[in-house]
């Protein structure tokens, strides 16, 4: 690290935190661009059909439909950018990003490693390093902030059907956000529980992630993670969750209006969305880079561990959006206030419960 660092007249610190800016805005714009391909050939797979299958490099190497990735990404760029002449002026341009940074940025305090010591200087695999104030509650709000696109998308289309699609999402991320929030108190409750001497530690998820070295929290914490897994797919709007774009019956929702990068931005982002959410369920859940009965993993090894839970966790998202019908909206909304408010409260106050029993 030192001589590349030198050699690019760079201090090591500064040439880290390039590296960690490459990995962690890149990183999960790549698995979201690879997850477009997986959501079509896995969806062929359950529906017992063929997929993506006839693009083609050079029209030679099809390589099981990789190429579409590349044939979709062309059609994007040349394809008609057409504005509705209704449309609300700058709103309507920069909704797409207002959908897609925020994705992109709840990854920022996520710990894709284990940190390692190269000298005297300690490196740590994640965008902002431990101890910064914020941990998890971080992505909580940047997660909050993901409704903004998606409003002002809805908003901006100056449409019927956009604006129901809109309203829809709104309702749907409030009530779950709910439920959500509190399965990550306890969370909180438990890594404090077990060693760190503030709660301001309790939260930062290199403390979650270390506390986990035992048992993961998807043993002791299994209703929560129910609960939080249920609202992470209510929060990246994904079946059968889908309301915002219920084909059915808003047309596409508050992508009615966009089409050619827009569009594809849009839908990018909830790809990216699905990536972070993964991160989230694995690092507070999953033990993160934790492996079973290696106590120190190393820097690459644990790396390659948090990538495989990822991505089985996105495999996950995908085998479920391909298996479950669509609810009811009054469906969504009381299975939200109804079933998972009241869980996440009783799994909250049975861990308070516990640890009151445990500190007797």
């Amino acid at each position: 690290m030192d001589s590349l660092a030198q050699l690019l007249h760079l201090t090591p610190a500064t040439l880290w935190m390039i590296v960690k800016v490459l990995l962690v805005f890149g990183g999960p714009f790549t698995i979201a661009s690879l997850l477009t391909w997986v959501e079509r050939r896995g969806s062929a797979m359950i529906q017992d059909r063929i997929g993506p299958n006839r693009a083609a490099l050079f029209g030679k190497w099809r390589l099981l439909g990789l190429p579409q990735i590349v044939a979709d990404g062309i059609k994007a760029f040349l394809k008609e950018d057409l504005v509705p002449p209704h449309a609300v002026g700058i709103l309507f341009w920069l909704a797409p990003l207002f959908a897609f940074v925020p994705a992109v940025l709840g990854f920022a305090v996520i710990p894709f490693g284990q940190s390692f010591t190269i000298g005297n200087t300690q490196y740590h695999m994640s965008l902002l390093d431990p101890g910064n104030g914020m941990g998890m509650l971080y992505p909580m709000a940047i997660g909050a902030v993901a409704i903004y696109g998606v409003l002002t998308a809805a908003w901006s289309s100056n449409n019927k059907w956009s604006i129901l699609g809109g309203m829809r999402v709104s309702a749907q991320m409030i009530s779950y956000e709910l439920a959500m929030s509190l399965a990550v108190v306890a969370i909180f409750m438990r890594t404090g529980n077990a060693g760190p001497p503030t709660f301001l530690e309790a939260y930062d998820p290199h403390r979650i992630v270390a506390a986990q070295a035992g048992l993961w929290n998807v043993i002791p914490q299994f209703l929560g993670f129910v609960v939080f897994s249920t609202c992470m797919f209510a929060e990246t709007n994904r079946l059968p969750f889908d309301f915002a774009e219920g084909e059915s019956e808003i047309v596409a929702g508050y992508l009615t209006e966009f089409g050619s990068m827009k569009f594809a931005l849009m839908y990018l982002s909830e790809y990216v969305h699905i990536v972070t959410a993964a991160a989230l369920i694995v690092t507070l859940y999953l033990g993160g880079w934790q492996i079973p009965f290696v106590a120190d993993p190393g820097a690459l090894l644990s790396v390659a561990a948090f990538l495989a839970k990822l991505l089985i966790v996105c495999w996950v998202f995908i085998w479920v959006r391909w298996t479950l019908p669509r609810f009811r909206y009054d469906q969504l909304m009381a299975l939200g206030w109804k079933v998972m408010l009241p869980l996440a409260l009783g799994n909250l106050m049975l861990h308070a419960w516990w640890m009151h029993r445990a500190a007797m």
